[in-house]
């Protein structure tokens, strides 16, 4: 057969397979209510915000190549967002979420329908607020199956369960970041952690809600773990029972067997478990993971009950659950050692020349007060006021347009593009940093992406105040990390440790205390995308920056016109 008629075979082929494709594909349409409700937690009730009156919210299930339409109705009395956690968001940056960045929030009393296509991922995600700390019960599981008559690459499980780790106040979130943020200090730390919205038998008045997660000998459960909390990365663990780990922030990874999890606040990890110990009753158990020093943090451990539901004898029926151990908090060589183990199933294309190359340093820091504010209004260390950076700018939100309506628009004023590629300052980021360096400088800054560049981020932990393991989040991409590692990155030594052949996919990555990680992508998205640190505190004093991606050519390269239904400021 000649080469061309070949070549006309296969693209006779490939588009008859797209054609499939799109055909199985399903336009699901959905609504959210956000509101107030009464939520009972820890012996008392509290009206909390919603989504259809569910804490945690709906569990949204589509395969992948789905279009998904999502009106959500606001009939709370705070503005808000919704953002798709680690969906690419391909061209539809509009429906991306983040407040002031992508959207002017959904006020009270009115209405925005989020449509974007999940095109290419399979795994877990998850859906969350995106205005102020919202999130604390605003959030839900957003589970990405193969496409129609598709396997997964792994023995079908004969369950599947959705584990969403979170964080409770008995205060309003609101008003508790809002008082950290009126006196400068840091908020106070959560009165529990979460498993699907339970907080577990080992606090006050919780027994009777604990999550029962059903399992017999011989099966296969597909856990989706996804933690939602908003400050804390977690430990998670089953007594007796091994973990297989088999994807992450909807990508596949080469499978490995483990005890202990460990997430960062955003990121998520699918596990299967079998059914392979004796029929009882085993603590599924989670708690904090724990870097910044001297920090003060919530030291409890929620919990979720593994029931084998057949052959389990009445006395093991009743008996209490075996409890598993867990880690230390400031266990940092089991999150290294599990960190270590993420790899892709197979070999991936990694961008291996590089046209932009940036080194961000991220950390936090401390503003001197003013000399016309009171002591109410600074009351962190030493009288100042909390802050955080990258590249020592302090990320401010704009307030009355979004960015990428202004990028859109052409609308000066609002954001510049001059946010440095590198430090402004070079130093010992992870030694005795001098206190010269702690006070960051306030700013609207993008820093601009070429459409279809090669890019390499370089994120640098700092010890300003106190070192911390930083799950930073990049909004509308997948990226592989190509290298983590503990110092002070050396360009000359370390660049011989990537991995180019296999690394992981993800959209969170948490950046090792008093360490660094490189990450890799390539630009094919325009628009306006958020890069932050997903423990919220840090969001909420400055933890971020934005890529601003530019159009390429044509219309398949430039980001859709905004919706008619876009929220005005």
């Amino acid at each position: 057969m000649e080469y061309p008629l070949i070549i006309f075979l296969l693209a006779i082929f490939v588009l008859l397979a797209s054609t499939f494709s799109s055909a199985n594909a399903k336009i699901c349409e959905h609504e959210f209510v956000v509101e107030a409700k009464p939520v009972k937690r820890l012996c008392k009730t509290h009206n909390r915000i919603t989504v259809n009156g569910q804490y945690p919210g709906p569990t949204l299930e589509i395969n992948n190549g789905d279009t998904l339409l999502v009106k959500v109705i606001n009939k709370a009395r705070y503005n808000v967002t919704i953002h798709w956690h680690g969906v690419r968001q391909m061209r539809t940056g509009w429906a991306d979420g983040p407040e002031f960045v992508t959207q002017c929030p959904i006020r009270p009393g009115e209405s925005y329908t989020y449509r974007f296509t999940v095109q290419g991922q399979e795994g877990t995600l998850w859906w969350h607020a995106h205005s102020s700390w919202l999130r604390a019960t605003v959030y839900g599981a957003l589970i990405i199956h193969p496409r129609e008559g598709h396997p997964y690459p792994f023995p079908k499980p004969n369950r599947e369960t959705p584990i969403i780790l979170g964080e409770w106040w008995n205060a309003n979130p609101i008003d508790v970041v809002r008082q950290a943020t009126r006196t400068g200090a840091a908020p106070n730390v959560s009165d529990a952690y979460t498993i699907n919205g339970q907080p577990g038998d080992l606090y006050n008045c919780s027994k009777k809600g604990t999550v029962v997660v059903p399992i017999d000998s011989g099966e296969t459960n597909l856990l989706r773990v996804i933690n939602a909390a908003l400050n804390q990365p977690l430990f998670f663990t089953v007594a007796n029972h091994k973990l297989t780990v088999v994807g992450a922030d909807a990508s596949y990874l080469k499978q490995f067997t483990t005890k202990v999890l460990m997430l960062g606040p955003g990121q998520t990890t699918d596990v299967l478990i079998t059914g392979d110990q004796p029929p009882s009753r085993y603590y599924m158990a989670a708690r904090a993971y724990q870097s910044a020093q001297n920090a003060p943090f919530d030291n409890t451990t929620t919990t979720a009950i593994l029931q084998y539901n057949s052959r389990i004898s009445h006395k093991n029926s009743v008996a209490k659950p075996l409890m598993p151990s867990l880690p230390a908090y400031n266990d940092t060589n089991t999150v290294t050692q599990f960190s270590r183990k993420f790899f892709s199933p197979r070999k991936v294309e990694v961008p291996t020349e590089i046209d932009q190359n940036l080194f961000f340093t991220v950390g936090l820091g401390l503003n001197r007060c003013p000399p016309n504010f009171s002591k109410k209004r600074c009351q962190g260390p030493n009288g100042t006021r909390f802050t955080a950076s990258i590249n020592n700018v302090s990320f401010v939100l704009p307030n009355n347009i979004s960015i990428l309506q202004a990028h859109q628009l052409g609308i000066p004023g609002v954001f510049t593009t001059d946010f440095p590629a590198q430090p402004p300052v070079k130093f010992d980021y992870t030694g005795n940093v001098s206190r010269s360096l702690w006070q960051p400088v306030p700013g609207t800054k993008a820093h601009k992406l070429k459409f279809g560049s090669r890019v390499q981020i370089v994120i640098q932990d700092t010890s300003i105040v106190t070192p911390e393991n930083h799950p930073i989040h990049l909004h509308g991409y997948d990226f592989y990390i190509v290298a983590e590692g503990f110092g002070n990155f050396d360009a000359k030594k370390d660049t011989s440790k990537f991995n180019l052949v296999d690394p992981p996919l993800r959209n969170t990555v948490a950046v090792p205390v008093n360490g660094w990680a490189v990450i890799r992508f390539v630009a094919d998205n325009p628009g306006a995308w958020l890069m932050h640190c997903h423990l919220d505190v840090h969001i909420t004093w400055g933890l971020a920056t934005i890529l601003l991606v530019e159009n390429g050519v044509g219309e398949l390269q430039s980001i859709e016109p905004p919706p008619l239904d876009l929220p005005l400021c």
